[in-house]
């Protein structure tokens, strides 16, 4: 079997209402999907991470730089397709957008290797370590309105999230620190005392700030304090670890197991959040969980974009060894969107309905059981949202 061809699907729409984080308001919805044809008609369907005109710089890199490496190939090499890539993009950049690129080509290869197989990703991995997972929703986006209507808008939507099922809330900040102790205090109000919730503050804080902003967290039993200093600063993020008691989480802007590697022999993280879409693929993620590991460094997976990511996220996650084990060991969980998202809930022939399963199950999704990732998106929807780049 040899690889035809490596394409880039581009999806984009406009949201029904502008949206936003601690970095850039955004009113349009995109999702970089990235297609492998081989000669025997097995196709293959991964993505990358990146919106807007990064994934359509990344469709550049996927087809014009990516494919006349491995076309050719044998779509079972994964190894050793991704080092030869790796290593010859290595002058020009060893994360950001070539990483993210490779990440995409790298899980369409693993669903090639599934569907050869008949097997699920996670029995090709080594097998389920659970047959679903708790999902928790995140929600409370940033937008153009004042901190009081924020406040009123953010208690309701946490006390929403929480009524659709889900095992936990994340919300966002960035309007300032003590605006944005406000709003997490509003959460707590909206979501009652004993229900998680979690704070992603996209690396928007100086270390005094986000030490701030982490002691009220302590007060209001917060879960994680998600990215709160900017992912270069390896020093505050040990800082913060230690002398905050709420658990500090990152890693979504790292790559390679060789980023992973610094930032976990730092120990400025309580909870690792790795991004397949982003650090390399399923073939660099599984090195950089075992990495999480043998640092005893628990991982929940950072989730983003559409159902391809989503179900690529589930089958990992069903194949992620209990840490550190026993009779009621800790888990780990999806992350799930709930701002509109028809790239997630209208993508494939068929939907995984993920609000549905966790308003009935008691907040958790089953695990996809076909072969390679478990999913297939539809073409016809894809050739509708599809932009030339």
């Amino acid at each position: 079997m040899k690889i035809t061809a490596v394409i880039s699907h581009i999806l984009q729409y406009d949201m029904p209402e502008e949206l936003g984080y601690s970095q850039q308001y955004y009113a349009r919805r995109s999702a970089h999907l990235v297609e492998v044809r081989t000669d025997e008609g097995l196709t293959g369907w991964g993505e990358c991470f990146g919106t807007g005109t990064v994934a359509l710089a990344n469709k550049g890199i996927v087809e014009k730089v990516i494919q006349p490496m491995i076309l050719g190939d044998d779509p079972m090499d994964r190894d050793v397709i991704w080092h030869k890539v790796y290593n010859l993009m290595r002058d020009h950049g060893q994360k950001g957008m070539p990483l993210q690129s490779l990440s995409g080509v790298d899980i369409a290869l693993w669903d090639i290797a599934g569907k050869i197989a008949g097997l699920p990703l996670h029995k090709l991995i080594g097998g389920a370590h659970r047959d679903k997972v708790q999902a928790y929703g995140y929600g409370m986006m940033l937008k153009r309105e004042s901190l009081a209507d924020h406040v009123a808008r953010f208690a309701d939507e946490a006390a929403a999230i929480r009524d659709m099922g889900f095992a936990a809330t994340k919300m966002k900040v960035g309007l300032g620190p003590r605006q944005d102790v406000k709003l997490c205090e509003a959460v707590r109000r909206g979501i009652g005392d004993d229900f998680p919730f979690m704070v992603d503050a996209n690396h928007c804080y100086t270390t005094p700030d986000a030490f701030f902003v982490g002691r009220a967290l302590e007060e209001l039993d917060a879960y994680w304090f998600e990215e709160p200093v900017a992912p270069e600063d390896h020093d505050g993020y040990r800082e913060l670890r230690a002398g905050l008691k709420v658990n500090i989480s990152g890693g979504e802007a790292e790559f390679n197991r060789w980023g992973w590697r610094a930032i976990l022999e730092n120990r400025g993280l309580d909870i690792a959040q790795p991004e397949v879409c982003a650090l390399g693929g399923i073939s660099e993620y599984l090195r950089v969980l075992a990495l999480c590991h043998a640092h005893f460094t628990p991982v929940i997976n950072h989730v983003w974009g559409s159902a391809v990511a989503v179900a690529a996220n589930l089958q990992l996650l069903a194949a992620m060894p209990p840490l550190p084990g026993g009779l009621h060991p800790w888990q780990p969980m999806l992350e799930f969107d709930t701002t509109d998202n028809k790239f997630r809930d209208d993508l494939l022939v068929e939907p995984l309905d993920i609000q549905r399963q966790v308003k009935t199950s008691g907040g958790y999704v089953g695990i996809p059981g076909g072969p390679g990732l478990g999913v297939e998106p539809d073409r016809v929807f894809i050739r509708r949202y599809e932009v030339d780049g």
